[in-house]
């Protein structure tokens, strides 16, 4: 059988009962490996470099996850869990700006706790049917989260769905080049960004601190021997 004919992992699944102890040991070396992979390097690491880092042959990943979608869909389940649920958090928030504001600066954070969960939030994987469907959920209560801080006249009446997406490649960009040098240069972006969503008189959070000159030109160094 070939690869591309393993079936589908479904991360909420229980081992089967048959399942050797030691397949299932390498499904959650396999499952580390990515977990550590993917959180320092984006989703960019080959399904090679996390065999290799799992100790396991490419056969035996195939066999446990047979596409990238599955691995992916796997690692990040939970996550995009908390991204449903934060929300879910944020529409209970009796200040619809509030809880506006809030989600925002949760989402960005998971993103800059996780390089690879920054890439899966501004890509998508028709394939992942349980990853996509946490999204969609996500997005729907985005959206009426947004009608209700508009309702408020705190939100700018221009905002849209859209400007989420933007924000989320802007700050995994900048997640990207900085996390290293100036790890928390995220808050700054989504400080400024929510200053500009907001209505002339919303209430708006401090600005975080810019980051040191030298940790951002060090950060500059880092992102140009990459490119």
């Amino acid at each position: 059988m070939s690869a591309s004919a393993v079936p589908a992992e479904d991360p909420g699944r229980q081992p089967e009962p048959g399942l050797r102890a030691d397949a299932e040991r390498n499904r959650d070396r396999i499952l580390a490996a990515a977990r550590r992979l993917y959180a320092t390097e984006g989703l960019g690491v080959s399904m090679a470099s996390v065999a290799r880092e799992a100790g396991v042959g490419k056969a035996t990943l195939a066999r446990r996850f047979a596409t990238r979608e599955a691995l992916v869909t796997a690692v990040f389940s939970d996550r995009m869990d908390a991204y449903a649920a934060a929300v879910t958090e944020a529409l209970a928030d009796p200040d619809p700006w509030h809880g506006f504001a809030g989600y925002l600066r949760a989402v960005c954070a998971m993103q800059a706790a996780d390089r690879g969960f920054a890439d899966v939030l501004t890509m998508t994987f028709p394939a992942a049917k349980a990853l996509e469907a946490r999204r969609t959920e996500a997005y729907d209560g985005f959206v009426e989260l947004i009608d209700r801080a508009k309702a408020t006249g705190r939100l700018r009446d221009d905002f849209t769905p859209e400007d989420l997406v933007i924000l989320l490649m802007a700050n995994a960009g900048v997640v990207a080049a900085t996390g290293d040098d100036a790890p928390d240069t995220w808050r700054r972006l989504v400080g400024h960004m929510l200053r500009s969503y907001a209505a002339p008189d919303a209430p708006v959070p401090p600005l975080a601190d810019a980051p040191a000159p030298t940790a951002l030109y060090r950060a500059m160094i880092r992102l140009s021997r990459v490119r």
